[in-house]
């Protein structure tokens, strides 16, 4: 009998993964540091690297796999509310992300874009990143 114990979070503590492999790709990108991506940013970051993958390969296609899911809701009140108003109006969703969380994987990308396309996810992201192949 498996024994599930109760927290404040949505989200499961046990069962998570420390250490991220990659599993459906040949490199991929992992996190370094401890921050917050909101899902507006982690949306406009995946347009680009889709555009950016498409002005360097042409037609062939490479395959991108992300897995994030964003389980925190992010609130707030206007600055003229007094205390006790209650937590405020969802604006945005957010996932904290540890150390070692796998970010993207990639497939059928060449070898010589990779540098170029890890330095582009770089510029575009506040974290830590590091290159991590299969």
């Amino acid at each position: 009998m498996v024994i599930n114990k109760k927290t404040h979070n949505k989200y499961k503590l046990k069962g998570s993964n420390k250490f991220q492999f990659i599993r459906s790709g040949r490199f991929g990108i992992k996190t370094i540091s401890a921050g917050r991506v909101v899902k507006e940013k982690w949306i406009l970051v995946e347009r680009a690297l889709q555009r950016k993958l498409k002005l360097l390969l042409g037609h062939k296609r490479s395959k991108i796999f992300s897995s994030l899911e964003f389980n925190n809701s992010l609130t707030k009140l206007s600055l003229e509310s007094r205390m006790g108003k209650g937590k405020g109006i969802v604006y945005a969703e957010s996932k904290f992300l540890k150390p070692g969380t796998l970010l993207f994987e990639f497939t059928r990308l060449p070898k010589q874009y990779e540098s170029e396309v890890f330095t582009f996810i770089q510029k575009k992201m506040r974290l830590k990143l590091k290159l991590v192949k299969f």
